[in-house]
């Protein structure tokens, strides 16, 4: 099979010739061009020969004009619909117009977005975040709503460029909010988003994030396919979760460990992966992103125990 059709089969429910991969991490280069960005993800993405590409978007949500924190209701309000061409989103408009020229009839990509909890909370409202859920419930769920509307608009445009899906990292773990706080704050907005653009995305995925995740309480995302630490000390394994859904699974390699173990060690991890992930509706891939200094021989290993591992017996 090739790619594009090695990705499909996976979608269809039917058995690829091997599960397709990929690996991501932060380029940290969000402080350049659109141009850029798109070279270094392509040059990544051809370097590794991987099967396709989760285009990383580490370009801010703009924070309300001259405002340099979110810490009270009245500033919660400031939030407004956006001109996304206007914001640093246009340099991953850019990037996503480049990326698709190059791969078309090659190869799918995604697109990342963070949910609109994440979204505030990231560069906004930061150390605040617990406060305003405290002390402005009903703001905070006014503002969402506000960054939740832009980020369909964003979301649409970024699948009108070409993506094959829209990647969102939703956080659902406890470490991270109650799950009293995940069910009113969290989960609301991001079901908003994924359901505005269900069935405009093939693969359209839902990264749970966290480590100790309320699980099943996402697993209404209307989306084709979920992406989570599985291999992580909490799970659930890709296992379970298929027997929950009929969507299709993403992940099998611990991100945790890619930097700094042996390639022997990576390549018997990936083979266990492979097993764990099962014939179908599975896409083997890291379940948050690896570290950015990862040695590329490391890498390199996982993509060869992949197919390696999927020719064994």
């Amino acid at each position: 099979m090739n790619k594009i059709e090695r990705v499909e089969a996976v979608l269809s429910g039917r058995a690829p010739d091997r599960p397709p991969l990929s690996l991501w991490y932060h380029f940290g280069v969000q402080h350049g061009s659109g141009e850029q960005f798109a070279r270094l993800s392509l040059e990544y993405y051809k370097h590794y020969d991987l099967d396709f590409l989760k285009v990383m978007n580490d370009y801010f949500y703009p924070s309300p004009f001259g405002m340099e924190t979110i810490k009270t209701a009245a500033d919660l309000r400031h939030l407004r619909p956006l001109k996304l061409e206007q914001t640093e989103w246009a340099q991953q408009f850019r990037a996503l117009e480049v990326i698709a020229k190059e791969l078309r009839d090659r190869a799918f990509f995604i697109d990342t977005v963070f949910d609109p909890w994440q979204t505030i909370r990231r560069s906004m409202a930061g150390e605040n975040m617990q406060a305003l859920m405290d002390e402005a419930p009903a703001v905070l769920l006014d503002a969402l709503e506000v960054v939740a509307n832009n980020l369909i608009v964003y979301c649409r445009k970024s699948l009108a460029l070409g993506s094959a899906g829209i990647f969102m990292s939703v956080p659902a773990g406890a470490e991270i909010v109650s799950r009293g706080e995940f069910l009113k704050f969290v989960k609301p907005p991001a079901l908003k988003v994924f359901a505005a653009i269900a069935g405009m995305g093939k693969m359209n995925t839902a990264h749970i994030h966290g480590q100790d995740l309320y699980f099943d309480d996402c697993l209404d995302f209307p989306v084709p396919i979920f992406n989570w630490w599985d291999r992580g000390p909490n799970g659930p394994s890709l296992a379970e979760v298929k027997q929950k859904t009929d969507a299709c699974v993403m992940g099998g390699i611990d991100q945790t460990i890619v930097a700094r173990n042996s390639t022997a060690f990576l390549t018997d991890h990936v083979h266990e992966g492979l097993r764990l992930g099962g014939k179908d509706r599975f896409f083997i891939a890291n379940g948050c992103s690896i570290d950015t200094w990862t040695n590329p021989a490391a890498i390199r290993s996982v993509v060869a125990a992949v197919r390696s591992g999927s020719t064994r017996k």
